[in-house]
């Protein structure tokens, strides 16, 4: 019988049994059967969830295996940070915030505003990192305003997996490309 992992553990200490990687896409789940060296399992958690680097599985037969952000293409972007940063936000894009840089996932369309903006550009693979919600770690969508501030969880602390969303009715305008 294959094993199942209905919670993680978040920040979790090592030891670990196993690891997996996956990009940032990856690590928002909740019910997928997924595979690594130590063998396969299936993620079954209450609620679709976002993983953080370092969180691990917590499996029905005592085994933990640990999430590692996988690298994937991103844009290395210096410049007017806080402009730039700006426009992103703005654009509900997740950034990683740096005092030297910001890092994005590679969108054509935002490289090209990004590029009109003045930004100096590099292209990378690296594991993508961004910053979490206003009110925890996760997605930037990963809060509500209901009673979970001041919630925290400390490390090693198992919790049922859970997010904090709320729907967003924002117009997005998106520029396009027109030859």
């Amino acid at each position: 019988m294959i094993a199942t992992a209905h919670s993680i553990i978040r920040n979790a200490p090592a030891p670990f049994d196993g690891e997996i990687a996956l990009d940032y896409e990856g690590r928002l789940l909740r019910r997928k059967r997924l595979a690594c060296a130590g063998g396969d399992f299936m993620v079954d958690l209450p609620e679709v969830t976002s993983l953080d680097d370092g969180d691990a599985f917590e499996l029905s037969d005592g085994r933990q295996i640990v999430v590692r952000a996988a690298p994937e293409p991103v844009l290395i972007i210096r410049g007017n940070l806080p402009r730039l940063a700006w426009h992103i936000g703005n654009r509900h894009t997740p950034c990683r915030i740096e005092a030297d840089r910001l890092i994005i996932r590679q969108d054509h369309v935002l490289e090209a505003m990004l590029r009109q903006l003045g930004a100096d550009l590099c292209r990378k693979d690296l594991p993508f990192r961004p910053e979490g919600g206003a009110y925890g770690h996760g997605r930037t969508f990963g809060h509500d305003h209901g009673s979970h501030h001041g919630h925290h969880h400390g490390a090693g602390e198992h919790v049922h997996a859970h997010s904090h969303a709320h729907a967003h009715a924002h117009a997005h305008a998106e520029a396009h490309d027109h030859a």
